[in-house]
């Protein structure tokens, strides 16, 4: 593997949604501490017909309305830094003009590929050709990767025609999410919780995403993709891994990546039974009218917005633990969370007393708000003429509080920094993406085979009642 900090960062999409609200506040924001290397240049490349100060302007409106203003000091020095190249991914003479303009890095270049999937090809064959893939560039690629296991083994080959797998960044930007991260330490670095993570003490694993938002300017991806594509292909599976996974033997990207995959290749397929699919109808969100599906596409759709999933793991930790999956959008409100959800003990003592136990739960906020809480049983305060009092109470670490003296940060960030300074750890390998489009492209052959459409739900619910059923056919309530 060759090592090297790279001195150029060239952005494809650079004018796009992605590069205002997260790219260029995040490189802003690393740069203002100092964590950009002195000498680096930021070449931004898309189909926009500017120049380099008409990007800049680009960039210090983004920066004005999406980073806040304690972390754009500097902000003119990173502004100078940026400079662009409109580019036509289906013209191979741009690809010539955008190679002149990013010059010879003195020590490497990092690409940040954010593109629409039928363009990945054609841009991979024009950095080739115009001298953009050699052994001193790397390349990160944003998903979506295909919308299925052929469609991504179709851009995974095209990519690893120019570049080698150790410099293939493949971004799945929560695991750039702090709390994320935290799952690792959470238990690998406590005593306390890696003797009890398995089937002998959990009784199940729950894992939400909720977003209150619907279509937004998502509307023509949304629909050709749903729910199960856009959040659990992905995102979701890889909390379940992070959750699931043996302990690596260190913590580098191999070891990591080597026991996620191993979880993804034991996961069981799903039954017709263990699906709930739903999309939203008109309802209110936060006191709003808002209105249903169809009307937001302003067609008839069969796409779902709501996917909940009864998952198995068979492997000896995790046989006969249910992972509950659930995302949707039009929720009641923005949240991920992981719950993870301890058996009861095994013979109370205090039952003679009138006390009931109740097992413990340990619930991981990532969004909004990142906190832990693990509810333990205490006494309630008194002289217990009336009977011995139990209650479950909460020990909270609200993270912003713990770590008030450690800056917040946007995912990206990290994934941006680790970009340039060539760590792998927190990106997805190749046999990681397709051992998840393995397990969801069977989903949705149940889907079609059982002619599953959507179940209808009110927005501002928590979706379709058969996802509540879901859970409560095996005694578990969702954690809302």
């Amino acid at each position: 593997m060759t090592q090297f900090t790279s001195d150029r960062l060239l952005l494809f999409g650079a004018t796009g949604d992605l590069s205002r609200r997260m790219l260029l506040p995040s490189l802003c924001a690393l740069d203002a501490e100092g964590l950009l290397g002195p000498n680096i240049e930021i070449i931004g490349t898309a189909r926009s017909d500017l120049d380099d100060q008409g990007f800049r302007n680009f960039a210090r409106e983004a920066l004005e309305q999406f980073l806040p203003a304690q972390r754009r000091g500097g902000m003119a020095q990173f502004l100078n830094r940026l400079s662009y190249q409109p580019l036509d991914a289906n013209d191979i003479d741009s690809f010539h003009a955008l190679a002149q303009k990013v010059g010879t890095p003195k020590q490497g270049l990092s690409i940040f590929l954010s593109t629409a999937p039928s363009l990945f090809e054609p841009t991979i064959h024009g950095l080739e050709k115009s001298g953009l893939a050699c052994e001193n560039v790397r390349i990160g690629l944003e998903k979506p990767l295909g919308i299925d296991l052929e469609s991504s083994k179709v851009i995974n080959d095209a990519v690893a025609h120019a570049f080698p797998e150790d410099r293939i960044y493949r971004i799945d930007h929560y695991l750039g999410k702090e709390t994320v991260q935290n799952l690792l330490a959470l238990r690998f670095a406590n005593l306390m919780f890696e003797p009890l993570w398995n089937a002998a003490h959990i009784d199940h694993v729950q894992i939400t995403v909720a977003e209150t938002v619907g279509l937004e300017s998502r509307v023509a991806y949304y629909d050709d993709s749903g729910a199960l594509r856009d959040m659990v292909q992905n995102h979701m599976l890889q909390l379940l891994a992070l959750v699931a996974m043996e302990p690596p033997v260190s913590y580098n990207a191999t070891s990591i990546r080597n026991e996620k995959v191993k979880v993804l290749h034991s996961l069981r397929k799903v039954k017709p039974e263990e699906t709930v699919t739903g999309q939203y109808r008109a309802g209110a969100i936060g006191g709003k009218a808002v209105p249903g599906y169809d009307d937001e596409l302003g067609k008839d759709s069969n796409t779902e917005t709501f996917v909940a999933i009864k998952a198995h793991i068979d492997n000896w930790r995790w046989q006969g633990v249910p992972f509950y999956m659930r995302t949707g959008k039009r929720m009641p409100k923005r949240t991920t969370e992981i719950v993870v959800q301890f058996r009861d003990v095994p013979h109370s003592i205090f039952h003679g007393r009138g006390a009931k136990t109740v097992p413990n739960r340990l619930v991981i906020g990532i969004q909004p708000e990142e906190n832990i809480t693990l509810s333990l049983m205490a006494k309630v305060p008194g002289l217990d003429r009336d009977g011995y009092g139990l209650r479950s109470v909460p020990l909270a670490i609200l993270t912003p509080d713990a770590f008030a003296d450690r800056q917040r940060r946007i995912a990206y960030e990290r994934l941006l920094l680790d970009l340039i300074e060539g760590d792998q750890t927190l990106f997805v390998r190749r046999d990681e993406v397709e051992a998840q489009w393995e397990w969801i492209d069977a989903i949705r052959a149940v889907w079609e085979e059982q002619e599953q459409e959507p179940r209808t739900y009110t927005a501002g619910s928590w979706g379709p009642s058969a996802a509540i059923a879901l859970a409560e056919r095996d005694g578990v309530t969702w954690h809302e």
